[in-house]
């Protein structure tokens, strides 16, 4: 049993849960509850599993076919409470390989609809729109390099399991990127008032790319000149806008939508 927070796996433990920079440098994060440890597993992606020592039977009988194939370690309660990042622990962990994809795969899927995230800091709004991206059927998310780490314990929690399956890319420069999909032909949406169209009006099922902005300041001026059209998403009330990932999923829904009548 594992039950001193010098312990070398612990302390590894912590900083990934704590440290984008070594998630990233490690290529390593940590999944929480069964259901995600399950999920690494089936994809190919667990290298270990940790069980808090007063929930060791219940955990163990939910995941059992995992701890005859990967290997495991019990946690004292108190060491496990240093390594969750829940208030109420389910008890179990798993050591998970991130996926990866390249942008030369993603750019040459069959699936032409892509959602860009320019500078997405709230990590509940980037979990659910992983999610809702999947359920939509969007070929992948595509990430400047100033939105929050998708590896960040929350965001892994709010994915439900879609961050295995959900291909996904940081990219150094969000508008050069826009300006590439320009190039091969696929408009890049973005919300805005003025000379807008209401976000049902234009076709999607040829190529596009929809840009959801930052929470507090919306798009940068770069990804603004980066467009080649302009959507809203009509409101009654005094509303001026709606919450990102509900305004991603909105749009998304629009985008299969069209795909499943054309």
């Amino acid at each position: 049993m594992l039950s001193s927070n010098s312990n070398r796996q612990i302390k590894e433990l912590i900083k990934l849960q704590n440290q984008a920079k070594y998630r990233k440098k490690s290529g390593m994060f940590v999944a929480e509850g069964a259901k995600l440890v399950t999920e690494a597993a089936h994809y190919g992606k667990l290298q270990k599993i940790y069980i808090a020592e007063s929930s060791q039977g219940r955990e163990e009988e939910r995941i059992q076919p995992l701890l005859e194939e990967f290997p495991y370690e019990v946690v004292s309660e108190e060491v496990f409470a240093e390594i969750t990042d829940t208030v109420t622990p389910q008890g179990v962990l798993g050591l998970v390989q991130m996926p990866k994809y390249t942008m030369e795969e993603i750019l040459n899927a069959n699936n032409q609809q892509f959602l860009l995230l320019d500078d997405l800091r709230d990590p509940g709004n980037l979990g659910t729109i992983m999610r809702t991206a999947e359920g939509a059927g969007m070929a992948a998310v595509l990430m400047s390099k100033g939105t929050v780490d998708l590896f960040n314990p929350k965001v892994v929690r709010a994915t439900m399991g879609a961050i295995f399956r959900m291909p996904y890319c940081y990219v150094e420069d969000l508008p050069a990127l826009a300006e590439k999909l320009r190039e091969q032909g696929i408009a890049v949406y973005g919300t805005a008032m003025e000379g807008s169209v209401v976000y049902d009006e234009p076709d999607y099922t040829t190529g596009a790319a929809m840009v959801i902005g930052n929470e507090a300041n919306g798009m940068s001026d770069a990804m603004f000149a980066a467009i080649t059209d302009r959507i809203r998403i009509p409101m009654e009330g005094s509303l001026e806008s709606l919450n990102a990932a509900v305004s991603a999923a909105i749009v998304m829904y629009e985008m299969q939508r069209q795909r499943r009548h054309r």
